[in-house]
This record gives structure tokens, sequence and C-alpha cells, in this order.
């Protein structure tokens, strides 16, 4: 295959792979490997090559989607912090969302393999089915699960305040604005942070608006790779690292302003929390 007709679509097939595996270097080796394999392919009566090599990525996603899972969690994290880097980290969020990721995260491979190619790149559920081995009909109600997970339950008349409010914490963190994030914690506020939340590795509990503000301003660094998403029906953070949850904030409102914030790390219990796209 002529490699200047692979890198046409090279833009769209790295974005596929980022969708699929959550991971910039990830998805870099994918569309590597899928030259390599359209390099030593016969592409000389493919009608659509665009098609046909967006099939050959998305099968090599799903390879290493499959790997992934039989690997311990332990070293699959390890690698995972290692590769990536705050520059591929702020490119995934611009292009997909730190909460989409999270989420598809949480899908089986082939939850979001359909999902993926269907929901965002338009691709035929009669063209995914054969990927996956399932039927066209099965292959549907895969990507119709994912997409439920994606939005979430029904949203709450008051979500619309507490996403505003969410932003708004999100915002001041950044850009260390400690007056901002006063101004949307209740004064009787309570912080309670696990410890494989925190660097220092031992929970803590803080109370009062002015300690919790000047708790998250000490997590600047940290914000730049969170984002507002639902946990657990309500608007809160999450912070992702490589495409996975590793941290999330969970809130509590009370007239429009955050009573309690639960940061969660623990792994056991972010696995236990309901994610879902905010705004979707």
């Amino acid at each position: 295959m002529d490699a200047g007709l692979f890198e046409q679509h090279r833009s769209r097939l790295r974005a596929v792979a980022y969708r699929m595996l959550g991971s910039a270097a990830e998805a870099e080796d994918a569309v590597q490997d899928a030259w390599l394999r359209a390099d030593r392919a016969d592409t000389s009566d493919v009608a659509n090559l665009g098609a046909w090599l967006t099939t050959v990525v998305a099968r090599v996603c799903l390879n290493m989607l499959r790997s992934r899972e039989q690997r311990r969690e332990d070293s699959f994290d390890i690698e995972v912090v290692a590769q990536e880097t705050p520059e591929q980290e702020a490119e995934l969020a611009d292009s997909v969302g730190l909460a989409m990721l999270v989420v598809l995260d949480r899908l089986t491979p082939a939850e979001r393999l359909a999902f993926v190619l269907h929901d965002m790149f338009a691709v035929p559920f009669d063209d995914i089915a054969p990927m996956i081995e399932k039927s066209t009909a099965a292959t549907r109600q895969l990507a119709s699960r994912a997409r439920r997970r994606v939005r979430g339950a029904e949203h709450k008349p008051d979500l619309v305040r507490q996403r505003e409010v969410a932003e708004a914490y999100l915002a001041a963190t950044r850009g260390g604005d400690f007056e901002a994030l006063v101004t949307l914690l209740d004064p009787d506020v309570v912080l309670r942070a696990d410890a494989a939340a925190l660097p220092m590795g031992r929970p803590v509990v803080i109370s009062g608006a002015s300690p919790v503000a000047r708790s998250a301003m000490a997590s600047a660094g940290r914000a730049m790779v969170t984002e507002v998403a639902l946990v657990n029906g309500s608007a809160g953070l999450v912070m992702a690292v490589g495409g996975r949850l590793a941290v999330a904030l969970v809130f509590t409102f009370a007239g429009g302003l955050i009573t309690e914030i639960d940061v969660i790390g623990d792994r056991d219990r972010l696995a236990g929390l309901d994610i879902a796209v905010a705004g979707v």
C-alpha cells in the first residue's frame, strides 16, 4: 500500500484509536500497527479505502482492549502513567473529553467498539458486527447499552445549577481564584479524602469554606486533567490518567452551594461509582 494514501487517513484513524483506547501513546501504537498490516495487504480491490482502514485499526484496538482486560490492573496502571504526558492528556481532553473517556473505559471491549464506531464515526452496524462476531441486532443492542451508560440516568431538575457550580469550582481551582471558590462552598462544608486520593497516602477531613478552598488550590495541577461529569446522578468531577478514572470528587449540594466533597481515589470505591457524561 502506498504510504501517501495511508497518511491521508491517519488523522481519522488516530481519532478512532483515541476513542477506543483512551491513551495517546497506545493510539499511536495502534495506528502504526494498522499501517504495518495495510502495507502487507493487497488493497487494489478495496473500493472504500477509508472504511477498510477504519476496520483495520478498530480490530487492532479491539485486540488491545481485550489484552488489557487480561493484564493485572496494578501493572497496567503503572504502565499508563509512565507513558502519558500532560500534553497528550490535554489533546485527549480537547478531542474527546475526559469524562467521555472515563465512561468509555467502563464499557466492555465490544460495547466500546460498537458505540465508538457507530455513534462517533457513523460506521454501519452491519460492518461492525463481524468485528465482534455478533449479529447486527446484537451489535445494535451493545451500542444502545453503551449509549445509556454514557448518558446516565434521567436528569434531576436542579442538575443545571449543580453543573454550573461544578464548572465554576473547576475553573476557580485551575485559575487559583480563592475568593471564587469560597463563594461556591457552604460555610460549613466538609471535605473527606481517602488515602488513595492524596499524595501523602493518608485520609484527611477538612471543614469550613476557607480551609477547603485552600486545599482545592493546592490541587491546581491535577485540575488540568479533570472534567465535570455526572457522579452518582449529580454533578461532580473526574480526573483521568491515560483515559482511566484516577480520582473522583463527589459533591453534595444544598441551596445552590457545595456542602460536602468526597474525594475518592480507592480503586474499589471508584469502581462502585455511576459515572456519566454531563450535558449529553
